[in-house]
Formats: C-alpha cells, sequence, structure tokens
C-alpha cells in the first residue's frame, strides 16, 4: 500500500490499513457492532448537553473520503460536555459515512442493522492544548455519533448541508459555511451508548469516547443519492462516485458498551 494513501477500495482499504498504520490493528478499535444483550445499563450516566454557537462554522469541503463541515474551535462557543464526559469538550468538524445503497453505510451496527449513514461530531479537549495533544491522550476525544435512516420524511435540517454538496463536487474542493447550528441535527431522545475506541479512519487512534445516540434521524432516499453525488476524483479527473466510506466493525476485544437507557 503506498504511503498514507489510504482510502476505501481494495488496494488501500480497512483490512490493509494497519500495513501503514499499526494502530489499526489495537484493542481498543472502532467502529464495532452493538449487541443489546450485552450492553450494560449504567444508572450513573449523566445527561449530555451540547451548546453550539452557530457563528462557529466556517466551511464544508469534500477531502475526496468524506464531506466535513469545520468549526472555529480557538476556544470554548461550540462545547460538549456531560454524559460520560468530565469537563467541556470542543467542536472540531463533523463529516459523515454513507453507503452506495440505503441497506448500508453506517460504521456502527446495532443488533444487526446497518443504517444508511452515519453522521459524526467530533470533539476535542482543550485542557490538551491542541488537537494534536489531544489525540495521544485516552480522554483527547468526544464523537458524537448519529444514525441516519431512509424513511418517507426528508430531514429539513440535512438540507442545509445537502444544498453546498454542488459547490463541493469534486476532490479538494471547499464552500464557505456559515452560521449552521448543528445541534439540529440531533433526534429527540437524548438516550445513547458509550464505549471507548478510535478514530475509525488512520490513523485510528484510540482517544475516543463514543457517544452513539440511540434514535437515528430520518433522512429521504432522494438525500442520501444527493450524497452519493460526492465524487473522489479532482475537478478534471474521470468519474469515480465516493460512497462506501465506511470501516466494518472491528473486535470489541473485552470492551463494556454502557447505556445510558435501559
Amino acid at each position: 500500500m503506498a504511503q498514507s494513501v489510504w482510502g476505501y477500495d481494495s488496494d488501500n482499504g480497512p483490512e490493509r490499513w494497519h500495513e501503514n498504520y499499526p494502530l489499526a490493528k489495537g484493542d481498543k478499535q472502532s467502529p464495532i457492532e452493538i449487541n443489546s444483550k450485552d450492553v450494560q445499563h449504567d444508572s450513573s450516566l449523566a445527561p449530555w448537553h451540547a451548546s453550539y454557537d452557530p457563528g462557529a462554522a466556517k466551511t464544508i469541503l469534500n477531502n475526496g473520503r468524506t464531506c466535513r463541515v469545520v468549526f472555529d474551535d480557538t476556544f470554548d462557543r461550540s462545547v460538549l460536555r456531560g454524559g460520560p464526559l468530565t469537563g467541556t469538550y470542543r467542536l472540531r468538524q463533523l463529516h459523515l459515512h454513507w453507503g452506495s445503497s440505503d441497506d448500508h453505510g453506517s460504521e456502527h451496527v446495532i443488533d444487526g442493522v446497518k443504517y444508511a449513514a452515519e453522521l459524526h461530531m467530533v470533539h476535542w479537549n482543550p485542557k490538551h492544548g491542541n488537537f494534536a495533544g489531544a489525540l495521544k491522550q485516552p480522554d483527547g476525544v468526544a464523537v458524537v455519533g448519529i444514525f441516519l435512516k431512509v424513511g418517507k420524511t426528508p430531514k429539513p435540517e440535512m438540507k442545509r448541508i445537502l444544498e453546498e454538496i454542488d459547490n463541493i463536487k469534486t476532490k479538494g474542493k471547499e464552500a464557505p459555511f456559515q452560521h449552521f447550528d448543528p445541534s439540529i441535527l440531533f433526534p429527540k431522545s437524548r438516550d445513547y451508548w458509550t464505549y471507548h475506541g478510535s478514530f475509525t479512519t488512520p490513523p485510528c487512534e484510540e482517544c475516543i469516547t463514543w457517544i452513539l445516540l440511540r434514535e437515528p434521524i430520518e433522512v429521504s432516499s432522494d438525500q442520501m443519492a444527493k450524497l452519493r453525488s460526492l465524487s473522489k476524483n479532482g475537478e478534471n479527473e474521470p468519474v469515480n462516485p465516493l460512497v462506501d466510506n465506511w470501516r466494518p466493525p472491528q473486535p470489541v476485544k473485552g470492551r463494556v458498551v454502557k447505556a445510558s437507557f435501559k
């Protein structure tokens, strides 16, 4: 595998990441499959709270591997606290993983169910100085994961991200993305599962407290098709659709998944 040219194809995909990124074979990798029968309800788990400043949203980009919205994280303006976390975590970016059809695309799998997509809101702990420092600490990063399920009703809240897609069709494109409150993407229920894991992309650092929301948000099939209209090729290259950018579930290796709900 060519150095650092990882992706999701057979020659550079998840099965081969460990060749350049040995952490990908670690003991606390993500995603995982969650089986309700193995989950422990933990009554001491607090509710989580996000307070996001819509003014913190900066840009939306296509990096050839995902669609990402970037936020200003130079101070505590958009933060996550509570739940399994100690202290305050700053929102840095959100991105999505999706499939080539509506029946798969999520990274975490719940009781055998795969969703059409999975949204990740990535936060870091400023006590570690900067994002790079946080990546080296077990309590460095907190990711809120939200499942996207295809239904009849499009999610109006996803509209803002999707209407920008035509401006970032190809790899390397970036567009301004201002005044966006990502908390509109949360489902009604605050119920969550939590466990300690990793980034689902190389180098797969094991620094993440996962907060996976139990209730999916609903999107339409047309909205999913819009996401799949992104390309992983550059502007003047042959069209190569950006689909199936998900990592399959990794071994749980004795980790316990806790639930905030019964």
